[in-house]
């Protein structure tokens, strides 16, 4: 699990990259990813992340309508950024 400052440097890097950005898609690879169903992940494309926060090691994206997006790294998560137009990698668990 990604440590303290870790956690940090990822909640500064997507301030830097997310914010303001508008999720075109948002692609899951499985169902044990998701732990929501209700709203759909898919009512966030279109819309921009309005900032971000932190809830001990998980992070999160906001977004209007009191919508978030939060993210767990788990024991050896990364965050990779990528072109839109870029090819997956099969062990990408999610994508937007």
């Amino acid at each position: 699990m990604p440590e303290y400052p870790d956690v940090i440097v990822y909640l500064e890097a997507l301030e830097r990259h997310v914010v303001g950005q508008t999720i075109n898609k948002i692609r899951v690879k499985g169902i044990s990813v998701l732990k929501s169903y209700d709203p759909p992940i898919t009512v966030l494309e279109g819309m921009a992340a309005t900032g971000t926060r932190r809830l001990g090691k998980r992070l999160i994206l906001t977004f209007d309508d009191d919508l978030f997006l939060v993210i767990h790294l788990m024991v050896a998560g990364r965050l990779y950024w990528r072109k839109a137009d870029a090819k997956g990698n099969k062990n990408l668990l999610a994508a937007f």
